[in-house]
């Protein structure tokens, strides 16, 4: 850290920072460039060194590229122009379009271009940085405009606004005080293939609604590795692990010895769980921001990570908390006008197919209109949300089978960790086995 970069607390000598952003993954990425971008000092803090590995299907959907700062390429692997969509192994089709769908990608790479340009905006970045804890009072903090930043090693960083987007298991969101009501273990192989069965899958994806409620499968294809998944609901890691097992094996890929064996915990914050506290922003996977029924979070990531830094900006401004308190109820506003409204769709979808996957299946398998409306969200054209406002069938549908469904069964909240409008023709594939 240099002091060119930060200026000095008055009779302190501490250096002291616009905005710190802890996290370096997507949400903390575009943070950081938001607030660079924007000729704040931005430091941003990540415990890892770059690049590492996430567990992440690593697909990039419309909403995510729309996102991205301005002049990003992004590192794709592969272009998704089919999917091949089962249930738990029966019922096989493939559905075809010539647009692009959507693009995959590998994380270490996506995300470390995503840092790249925050760095290029401005923002100084540090790795090997683990932070402890925050304090917004106490002898450690200067003055009411100042957050500190407590690293593991007793260093302090000051900062006139914090964003915290440091992971689903986030210790800024556990100071702001964010409530998850979704936990849900994903569990991930990255398979190394031979080049014959690469070119099976190039340009393909697998979706499987899998045999627990709410839960599904995946295989992303990225050149000579598939990046092979499942997911469901937390407390069922055991038949999650087996679901993994058979799916690898059903597509007759139990041979090929994976490079990286990796789990994960997705949560998705409360309706009424807070994204500030004082000058502290949370957002991304710290905020429990994601897509409840596909468990989609790298555009919640970006978008919500761009808003975090528009708005820490100008909570570094606040020169007294009834201000920075303005400005951080703003930022909840604009998360919840429109991720949270995402949020609220995605969750009555969940809960829908929770109890009949098989309606999904058959829809969006054997429907024209259910089959655009999927390939109009994955490019961007719309959204869950805007399909459901805007489409009277689509709203019909959707609440009618709300009425069908008994009352759900609350999520457990704790997060222990578990054992590890596109217009143009589309055409249906034969049926495949994958």
């Amino acid at each position: 850290m240099s002091s060119e970069n930060a200026d000095a607390v008055s009779g302190q000598g501490e250096p002291v920072w616009d905005v710190v952003v802890v996290g370096a993954g997507p949400a903390g990425a575009s943070a950081a460039y938001a607030a660079a971008v924007a000729g704040r000092r931005v430091l941003l803090l990540e415990k890892a060194e770059l690049p590492r590995y996430k567990t992440c299907g690593g697909g990039i959907i419309g909403p995510s590229r729309d996102a991205l700062p301005p002049g990003f390429e992004l590192p794709l692997k592969d272009r998704v122009h089919a999917v091949t969509f089962s249930m738990n192994g029966r019922l096989t089709r493939t559905r075809r379009s010539r647009r692009m769908l959507f693009g995959l990608i590998n994380r270490p790479e996506f995300d470390a271009s995503l840092v790249e340009h925050a760095e290029k905006a401005g923002a100084v970045l540090r790795t090997g940085a683990t932070v402890s804890r925050v304090e917004q009072h106490g002898p450690a903090v200067p003055d009411r405009r100042t957050v500190a930043v407590v690293l593991a090693d007793g260093e302090t960083v000051l900062a006139r606004a914090v964003v915290g987007a440091d992971g689903s298991a986030s210790r800024i969101g556990a100071h702001v005080g964010v409530r998850m009501d979704q936990v849900d273990l994903g569990l991930e192989a990255e398979i190394p293939v031979p080049a014959t069965v690469a070119e099976d899958w190039a340009g393909r994806v697998l979706i499987d609604w899998g045999p627990m409620p709410g839960s599904y499968g995946w295989v992303f294809p990225k050149g000579d590795v598939l990046t092979v998944g499942v997911i469901s609901a937390r407390g069922e890691g055991a038949a999650t692990k087996r679901y993994l097992e058979d799916f690898i094996a059903r597509l007759g890929l139990a041979g090929f010895e994976p490079a990286v064996s990796s789990g994960h915990l997705t949560r998705c914050r409360a309706d009424d769980s807070p994204l500030s506290r004082g000058r502290v922003l949370v957002c991304g996977d710290a905020a429990g921001l994601l897509e409840p029924w596909t468990r989609e979070g790298i555009s919640f990531a970006l978008r919500s990570g761009r808003l975090a830094g528009e708005w820490a900006v100008r909570v570094a401004e606040a020169n007294d908390a009834v201000d920075a308190r303005r400005q951080a109820l703003n930022y909840a506003f604009a998360i919840k006008a429109g991720l949270g409204v995402e949020m609220g769709v995605g969750r009555r979808m969940l809960a829908v197919f929770e109890r009949r996957p098989g309606i999904l299946h058959a829809a969006i398998t054997g429907l024209r209109p259910a089959w655009k409306a999927f390939a109009d969200i994955t490019r961007g054209a719309t959204s869950l949300a805007g399909l459901v406002r805007s489409h009277p069938l689509a709203r019909r549908a959707l609440e009618a089978m709300d009425r069908s469904r008994p009352v759900a069964v609350a999520r457990e909240n704790e997060a222990a960790e578990e054992p590890g409008g596109s217009g143009e023709p589309e055409s249906d594939g034969a049926r495949v086995t994958p």
